[in-house]
């Protein structure tokens, strides 16, 4: 009975507002007290109902409830025959729960949208080399898949074959579609807006990225933050004081109308649910913006921080080393170019990438008799010449003649912060290049964005030359720059810093960035770094998007500083309205009601707001 009574709570809130027009129709249009005061009776009896079984249910759990305040208040004022009261009150806390829900619905729609984005089928390749639609639970890692234009990619994997554009807007937080070919990667959720590819299943299910996204942020909704467990623990003792302080009025003034309107005024409602809705809303804000909040914890310490720790590599430069600089000691490069891709096709050093992808497509030669020198590079018989390709020690080590002009362009590069690659044939000193991780496009705006929000210390720590993090840190205009940074001598230099009495966020993407994501107050991972760096991490900016920081940064003190307005809207009008009982005429049951009902509300909707923050600097 309990659970039909409450399931047709809505029902019971609609027929109580018909009784309550008819009951004044008969009273003030036709002047019938006796039709009148049955409509307002039913109504009161009906609304009360699945107000007190919630109230029972309270009571069961040692909680007293605001439904226990409205069932006293309401039962109190049937039996003084006060039937217009009674019936107005239930209408009106039933109504507002009706508009409560809905408008939190609302404020979850971002989550929604995100669970009802996972797909839910993909064409999966067979023995017989035909794809056949099978559901999502069914692909594992290594399947083929198929995915045509318009259809949602299924899981996290790589392009074999095919290109086309894909809607990223689930993961990143960019509708601006990315061109993808073979060898790109594709993440579970997205949208191919145009082409077919097939690709590889690399993470299926719930270790898809977009699987990860949809957990860290339930999960976050489930937390509490520290306002949220302080409102909890005060509502425990509020609420029964409530009662309490209408007791003694009744003892004392003997005036039991005044002690029942005491128990409507001081429901702390919109204090329970305005910081919750805050929360909700912001961590709500944030998935559809390519950050993920990892709790309503999360939100409030980040909301404070004043010092951002950044690591270099992958997070404030690319991480992908390309060719800056180059300087060519001869007229016909393009023969000693060939000669160099050719050696540099025999290693696997990031460097030596970074070479081949810079020289593009030439004439290769065979490579004989290679000699990798440790710590210095490769020398080579390349079509009957030795070419030796490296460092200035290698040069050094194999006689290279280097003259004025080539020793200055050196250190030249180097105080660019370059790594040096020379090319030498046959003692002669050909090219030199000068290669270095890029700085991501855009990084330099959206660290004066952080300065602009309040973060006063900018610093970069780095396993680099102590140069090289010094150009760095001079070209973006950061705090301070530490190079020759191990693992362990970054968690100190957090350490020191917060026991200093900093608050700090430190952000990096790699397995050694772990120990310093998990001391720092705020860990924050780049998306598309490794897994242990994601899960030490309190913030994810999805797809390694930089940009997203400024906007995490002003979502969390935009909803820190929602959850304190909606705390004084609550606390301000409960102070009001008790006030207005002992101090004014005007105040009365109803009159409470639906102004605690307002109050509500307006919390809900305050939230709301963060629904549609967005970064405006």
């Amino acid at each position: 009975m309990q659970r039909f009574i409450l399931s047709k709570k809505n029902n019971i809130t609609v027929i109580s507002a018909i009784l309550i027009v008819i009951g004044f129709t008969f009273e003030l249009g036709f002047k019938n007290e006796t039709v009148a005061v049955w409509a307002f009776a039913i109504a009161s009896i009906l609304g009360v109902a699945p107000i007190a079984i919630q109230a029972y249910q309270a009571l069961r759990v040692k909680v007293v409830s605001i439904d226990v305040l409205v069932t006293i208040a309401v039962v109190g004022a049937f039996f003084i025959k006060n039937l217009e009261e009674s019936a107005i009150v239930t209408f009106l806390f039933l109504f507002g729960a009706y508009l409560e829900q809905r408008t939190l619905n609302k404020t979850r729609s971002a989550i929604k949208e995100l669970t009802e984005m996972a797909p839910e089928s993909a064409l999966k390749q067979m023995e017989n080399g035909e794809f056949v639609e099978v559901e999502v639970d069914e692909v594992d890692v290594g399947d083929i898949l198929l995915v045509k234009t318009g259809a949602k990619v299924p899981v996290d994997g790589t392009v074999l074959s095919g290109d086309g554009h894909i809607n990223e807007a689930s993961i990143t937080g960019e509708s601006v579609p990315v061109s993808k070919k073979k060898d790109s990667g594709v993440y579970a959720g997205t949208i191919l807006e145009n082409g077919t590819i097939q690709i590889v299943a690399d993470r299926v299910g719930e270790d898809t990225t977009f699987g990860k996204i949809i957990e860290l942020v339930e999960e976050a909704q489930d937390s509490k933050s520290e306002a949220e467990r302080f409102i909890d623990r005060f509502s425990k003792y509020y609420t029964p004081a409530v009662l309490v302080l209408a007791i003694i009025v009744w003892i004392f003034s003997k005036d039991i109308e005044l002690a029942i309107t005491i128990l409507v005024l001081g429901c702390p409602g919109a204090l329970v649910i305005g910081v919750p809705v805050s929360n909700v809303a912001g961590i709500g804000n944030g998935a559809r913006h390519g950050v993920l909040l990892k709790g309503s914890e999360v939100i409030h310490d980040f909301s404070k921080v004043d010092t951002i720790v950044f690591d270099k590599t992958g997070t404030l430069t690319v991480g992908n080393p390309k060719v800056a600089d180059k300087e060519v000691y001869i007229d016909n490069v393009d023969e000693v170019l060939g000669y160099l891709a050719s050696v540099e096709r025999e290693s696997d050093h990031p460097l030596a990438k970074a070479v081949v992808e810079y020289i593009g497509d030439v004439e290769l030669y065979t490579v004989e008799k290679t000699d990798v020198v440790k710590g210095g590079g490769i020398v080579a018989q390349v079509a009957g010449h030795r070419v030796a390709v490296g460092n200035v020690a290698l040069m050094e080590q194999e006689n290279v003649r280097m003259d004025e002009k080539a020793r200055a362009d050196i250190a030249q590069f180097e105080k660019k912060g370059n790594s040096l690659v020379l090319t030498a044939v046959d003692g002669e000193l050909k090219v030199l290049m000068g290669i270095r991780d890029q700085i991501r496009p855009g990084v330099k705006a959206d660290l004066q964005r952080l300065k602009r929000l309040g973060v006063k210390n900018l610093v970069v720590l780095s396993g680099d030359n102590q140069g090289t993090v010094d150009l760095v840190a001079q070209e973006l205009g950061l705090t301070e720059a530490h190079g020759h940074m191990l693992p362990e001598n970054k968690s100190a230099y957090i350490g020191d810093l917060i026991s200093k009495g900093h608050i700090v966020a430190f952000v990096g993407d790699g397995v050694n960035d772990s120990p310093s994501l998990a001391l720092a107050q705020i860990g924050i991972a780049m998306g598309s770094g490794t897994d242990v760096a994601i899960e030490t991490s309190d913030v994810v900016l999805m797809n390694s998007d930089f940009s997203r920081l400024p906007h995490a940064l002003g979502l969390t003190k935009a909803t820190a500083r929602n959850m304190r307005q909606n705390i004084w809207i609550a606390v301000g009008v409960v102070l009001v309205l008790l006030a207005s009982v002992f101090f004014s005429e005007w105040m009365n049951m109803s009159i409470g009601m639906l102004v605690h009902e307002g109050s509500i509300l307006v919390v809900i909707l305050n939230g709301m707001r963060l629904l549609r923050y967005r970064l405006r600097y």
